[in-house]
């Protein structure tokens, strides 16, 4: 299918002149003489691009544009005129012109405006398209009403500028409030720079916030720019923040005040535009009462506050949740769908999750791989979960009396170890691994 291109010029020379050329090139050509007759064409005949006249009688090429872009605002119009000036060449980009072409028309310059045009088109629905999908993978699952007040709260917010504090407990999916709350705000396209405060020594926390110069310490060998930089225009998501030491919370709350900072070992003084989201398990009051957080720089993080509710209040999502879950697995290993049984559901929906959604992601995977059938059993799911499941830290050692060859007997109770540790952790594959010595990958091989 080829392009359309719906030309709008009150001249029938320069009409007959385009379209002669359009069509050589395989283009499907309309045309209007007028900007009303050009609007009834965009709503009826959609064109992929526009050629506008900026000198007509009645409406003229610019007051057309401004028309065109409210009903269609990503339909890309090049303006054409013969008496360019600079004013009008702004004017026309300001009210949305992709571009802007003077008479007598160049056949290859009309070629090269029209076909970059029609990429960047393509381009920005792309971006559109990758945009929703980010906002679909990223968004908050369920339907209770405790997701629903969540949902609105993070709608309200989202396009202020101003900071937002996410509290809740761990695995509740505040980072994914964060995220969905960036998508939703009105720097969207800009980065958004996430930086771990519990997971960075605290000797390296400054460097990574701010950046440091060559020379600065012993290990700077290069000039690297922090997180604070690379999120200029964007957001900066400070995740668990009340794991921040209190010599860098005054140094995150005199950028936050000032909007400036300057890199370790640097002089000059950096001017940035970060939107500035934080989230930490912890309550932070108490932390203050503590002498662990900064008042004044909880004041500045606290303008909206977020909660974030646990899987056990709002346990009428979890079968939304385990759902979404298990068909992401699915997709993701090329494997048939698996399906939970009622008195799975119901098994599961008692429990108290206080890992939250994370945990029942996690047991998800478990099953997923562990479970060979296509189908998911109360018998199939261990403790702590099903309480009629025999205890995961009983060693069953009934189970060797009749093995004849030792190195089954291993296997036997290095699976049962490595499910009882599974269970310890909450079915978190990573901390399992991390605290048997060894990979998930190799957790994966010998559970399956």
């Amino acid at each position: 299918m080829y392009p359309a291109v719906l030309i709008v010029d009150d001249e029938i020379t320069i009409i007959e002149s385009l379209e002669g050329i359009l069509s050589d090139d395989g283009f499907e050509v309309m045309h209007a003489f007028n900007g009303y007759e050009a609007l009834k064409k965009i709503e009826t005949e959609s064109p992929d691009i526009v050629l506008l006249d900026i000198w007509m009688p009645g409406m003229d090429g610019i007051e057309t544009l401004k028309e065109i872009k409210k009903i269609a605002p990503n339909l890309p119009v090049v303006m054409i005129t013969g008496h360019g000036t600079i004013e009008s060449a702004v004017d026309a980009t300001k009210s949305g012109a992709y571009d802007f072409l003077e008479k007598p028309l160049s056949i290859d310059k009309i070629m090269v405006t029209i076909n970059n045009a029609l990429n960047f088109r393509k381009l920005e629905e792309e971006n559109i398209y990758l945009r929703k999908k980010s906002i679909e993978k990223n968004s908050i699952t369920g339907t209770s009403p405790a997701v629903q007040k969540l949902y609105g709260e993070i709608m309200s917010s989202a396009p202020s500028d101003a900071s937002i504090l996410i509290t809740g407990e761990n695995g509740t999916g505040k980072e994914m409030v964060a995220r969905t709350l960036h998508q939703f705000s009105r720097r969207p396209e800009q980065p958004f720079i996430i930086i771990n405060c519990a997971a960075i020594p605290e000797e390296n926390l400054d460097s990574e916030l701010f950046g440091h110069e060559k020379g600065a310490f012993e290990e700077a060998t290069s000039k690297n720019k922090g997180k604070f930089e690379l999120a200029s225009g964007g957001t900066l998501f400070l995740d668990e923040i009340g794991d921040m030491n209190i010599n860098t919370q005054a140094k995150i709350l005199r950028a936050l005040e000032s909007k400036t900072f300057q890199r370790i070992g640097g002089g000059r003084t950096l001017h940035v535009d970060v939107r500035l989201i934080a989230s930490s398990n912890k309550d932070l009051e108490k932390e203050i009462e503590t002498g662990n957080f900064r008042k004044d720089l909880y004041f500045r993080l606290n303008v909206i506050p977020i909660q974030v509710p646990p899987l056990r209040e709002r346990k009428e999502d979890i079968p939304i949740l385990m759902d979404t879950f298990l068909e992401k697995l699915s997709e993701h290993s090329s494997e048939k769908k698996k399906t939970v049984s009622e008195n799975t559901l119901k098994l599961l929906t008692a429990y108290e999750w206080p890992g939250n959604v994370r945990e029942l992601k996690n047991l998800m995977e478990r099953l997923s791989i562990m479970v060979e059938k296509d189908h998911i059993d109360v018998a199939d799911i261990p403790q702590p979960y099903n309480p009629e499941c025999r205890p995961a830290e009983f060693i069953d050692r009934n189970l060797f009396l009749y093995e004849d060859n030792l190195s089954l007997a291993k296997k036997r109770f290095e699976k049962q170890f490595i499910e009882q540790t599974l269970s310890q952790e909450g079915g978190d594959m990573a901390s399992a691994a991390k605290k048997l010595g060894t990979t998930v990958k190799y957790i994966k091989k010998n559970i399956a």
